[in-house]
């Protein structure tokens, strides 16, 4: 099976934005606003590319592990997103979705992410899942502990799926991580089993539009075959 049909999700390991600050002798905090940049540039180069899907890794299970100083100004750039950015997701028809552990954010966050997912569910340009305080492990920690409660004495793929973060988005068709790093650092392990995979040495805030496209166009050419 080749990879000719229409592209239903990317997901994006967005990796390197201090990496590239630091390469400008920059804060780090600079490059996290680059960084934010970059993802609504890339949004639209989504959009533009027929996309239907987008799931983006903002904010690991394993950042809670940064000081609390970049931390905070992470906050800083989720309440950008959710607070500031309202009217223009709305203009451009985009479908905000929080994945994770929404529950370990301050509360104006968890308020906020509610709304912005509210008032923007009816968008059907695109539809973008952010993954915040995201980890696959835990994800299928919890699928697991949910189905527990539930009592389900046989699980197949299909029910399991219910259960996740994820449940609402396709599996991707491929995963692009930038900043030179070779793996998935617990991005969406049940839902890439069959993803193709993209790794750029390209810094997240230096990932051009050319260079999507050269990744897409790579993708068609790949084969799948699916164990056959």
């Amino acid at each position: 099976m080749s990879n000719k049909d229409k592209i239903k999700c990317i997901g994006v390991i967005m990796d390197g934005n201090r990496r590239w600050a630091k390469k400008r002798k920059m804060t780090s905090y600079k490059g996290h606003s680059a960084g934010y940049e970059k993802l609504k540039s890339f949004i639209g180069w989504s959009k533009e590319a027929g996309i239907g899907n987008l799931v983006v890794y903002a904010f690991s299970t394993e950042n809670w592990n940064r000081k609390q100083s970049e931390i905070n100004y992470l906050f800083k750039i989720f309440r950008k997103l959710i607070f500031e950015e309202l009217n223009s997701l709305k203009n451009e028809g985009v479908r905000i979705k929080f994945i994770g552990q929404i529950n370990r954010f301050p509360k104006d966050i968890q308020n906020g992410i509610k709304k912005l997912e509210a008032e923007t569910q009816k968008n059907k340009s695109i539809n973008v899942f952010v993954a915040l305080s995201y980890g696959a492990r835990a994800e299928i920690i919890n699928a697991v502990n949910e189905i527990i409660k539930d009592k389900r004495q046989k699980v197949s793929e299909s029910i399991f799926r219910k259960y996740l973060w994820t449940k609402d988005m396709p599996d991707p068709d491929l995963i692009i991580r930038t900043g030179g790093e070779v793996r998935l650092s617990n991005f969406l392990l049940w839902q890439s089993a069959y993803s193709e995979l993209f790794f750029t040495k390209t810094f997240w805030p230096d990932f051009s539009k050319k260079e999507f496209e050269k990744i897409l166009k790579e993708f068609q050419k790949r084969e799948k075959r699916f164990g056959r």
